[in-house]
């Protein structure tokens, strides 16, 4: 249930489409282990998405699993480098979520209130570790303008005014776009860079 007493982001047979459409288009995107863990991430992301629609907070539990599979991943799929493996992902996270980190304390102390909690911190970080940095640009961009885009179209719908001060589930809009990002990669590796000329 949210605040309001609701059923929260949507009836559970909706949810389970949207888990099924992600695993498989994972796995169609990218076959074998790369797309394994394309469909774990979907999950894994989703679950992320409705929690913060539903409580305004997303699990360590979560994006820590997310954060790990994403080394799993990287250490899988190049094995022969061994450990060198393990540093870009968590370079590229350092990257993304420590600006963010630096934006959400400065506007905490310039306005007295957050403007992005911590949980949408460390989720773009995991974003970071999944996603080249240009990729996880579009998709921070991507999940601002949906976030807004959805809080206007929520504000009209209820003739009620816009408020700076309105508290919107990040979350919810970044880490589908996440796994989004993961899949435009992919398929972008896969299918157009694969395409026989």
């Amino acid at each position: 249930m949210d605040r309001a007493g609701n059923g929260g982001a949507g009836p559970p047979l909706v949810l389970g489409i949207a888990l099924i459409a992600g695993v498989l288009a994972s796995l169609v995107a990218a076959p074998g282990a790369e797309g394994l863990c394309g469909a774990f991430l979907a999950a894994l992301m989703l679950a992320i998405a409705v929690n913060d629609a539903r409580t305004y907070l997303i699990p360590n539990a979560l994006t820590g699993a997310a954060f790990a599979l994403a080394l799993l991943r990287s250490g899988a799929l190049v094995p022969e480098v061994g450990a060198e493996a393990l540093l870009w992902p968590v370079a590229r996270a350092a990257v993304v979520g420590l600006p963010l980190l630096l934006l959400m304390l400065a506007y905490r102390r310039w306005r007295g209130r957050d403007g992005l909690g911590l949980g949408d911190v460390k989720l773009a970080a995991v974003g970071g570790a999944w996603l080249d940095l240009a990729t996880m640009v579009a998709v921070i961009e991507l999940a601002a303008l949906l976030a807004i885009a959805a809080y206007a179209a929520n504000a009209a719908l209820r003739k009620k005014p816009l408020r700076a001060t309105a508290f919107l589930p990040f979350g919810l809009f970044l880490a589908p776009a996440i796994w989004a990002g993961w899949l435009a990669e992919t398929w972008y590796v896969n299918w157009l860079v694969g395409w026989p000329s």
